[in-house]
């Protein structure tokens, strides 16, 4: 099973300028735990997840203040949608993160969680 079968293709894109509250409202509303942060004048796709807005809280910072684009996921790891899902988990493990942004020539097509990975994997192993 490929990363293209598992990935969300709906993704949640937000501006570096939003605020970390706004993103979060954006996040809980659409049920997911990351947003793609897109910033056309700088280095394109990054990827702010629940972690990061929880580590800004637990620092006191005020999350109607802090903005999405200062709280970025470090060295967010991109997929290629025909990654299978050991390499998808494989980078995820390694790099110590649950989401992987999904891009096809240069365009983000998904985002795959570790959830994704799970649901895959148990459909794949259900007794017939």
């Amino acid at each position: 099973m490929q990363v293209r079968d598992g990935m969300t293709a709906t993704v949640l894109v937000v501006g570096p300028g939003h605020t970390l509250r706004q993103t979060a409202t954006l996040m809980r509303d659409r049920k997911v735990g990351a947003a793609v942060v897109h910033d056309d004048g700088g280095q394109g796709a990054s990827i702010l997840t629940e972690r990061d807005i929880l580590e800004s809280v637990a620092l006191g910072q005020d999350p109607d203040v802090e903005l999405a684009g200062d709280h970025l996921t470090a060295n967010a790891v991109v997929a290629d949608p025909d990654w299978s899902l050991d390499e998808a988990a494989n980078a995820m493990l390694r790099g110590g993160f649950r989401h992987l942004i999904v891009s096809e020539n240069g365009a983000v097509v998904g985002v795959l969680s570790m959830r994704d990975v799970v649901r895959c994997w148990s459909r794949d192993h259900q007794p017939v």
